[in-house]
């Protein structure tokens, strides 16, 4: 998805604090969540990591964002049956139509006072539409803390890399096609 946005500069929007979007979503795994090994399935805790970062993204955005992409998605530790799940969210960077949501999903026991453990992380890129589905300017996020500004400064880097990558595979194919080795 490209980062073109349909407004022009003097429509663009005043910046928003990283806390003013932030969010955090909890829910509680039951049976219906369970994979064959009987614990939750990785495919449950995506669906709650992309909600959550949809909720940010509407947010920040001021209307209607859609996935882009997930990077990173990373499963620490197994989520349990009766583990009291909470997926926290934010927005570590903009573009011009596009932000970077960092989200850690931390697990506890229902009945238990035992402190929440991080059980995974993931980076999602979200954009902003229109009612047409056309990309729409984002207000840029404005790190309010030390945490927040190396949040920022490691999604500029991310961002960076998934560019390089999209680039180096399309010229590949590109490459390959004009050698006649790809099957159309």
């Amino acid at each position: 998805m490209t980062d073109l946005a349909t407004n022009s500069p003097e429509d663009a929007p005043a910046g928003k604090a990283t806390s003013v979007s932030r969010t955090t979503l909890s829910h509680i795994m039951t049976a219906g969540d369970t994979n064959l090994l009987g614990t939750v399935h990785g495919g449950v805790i995506m669906k709650l990591v992309d909600d959550a970062a949809g909720a940010v993204a509407g947010r920040h955005s001021g209307g209607p964002a859609v996935t882009a992409s997930m990077d990173e998605m990373a499963f620490l530790e197994p989520v349990r049956v009766g583990d009291l799940v909470h997926v926290k969210a934010q927005v570590n960077w903009t573009g011009r139509s596009s932000m970077e949501i960092g989200v850690r999903v931390l697990a506890e026991r229902w009945n238990e006072s035992t402190p929440a453990q991080q059980v995974g992380s993931a980076y999602l890129v979200f954009a902003a539409v229109d009612e047409q589905g056309k990309a729409r300017t984002v207000p840029p996020v404005i790190p309010e803390t030390e945490r927040d500004r190396r949040r920022y400064q490691e999604a500029q880097i991310r961002r960076t890399h998934r560019l390089a990558r999209r680039r180096a595979i399309r010229e590949l194919r590109e490459r390959r096609a004009a050698e006649g080795l790809d099957d159309a």
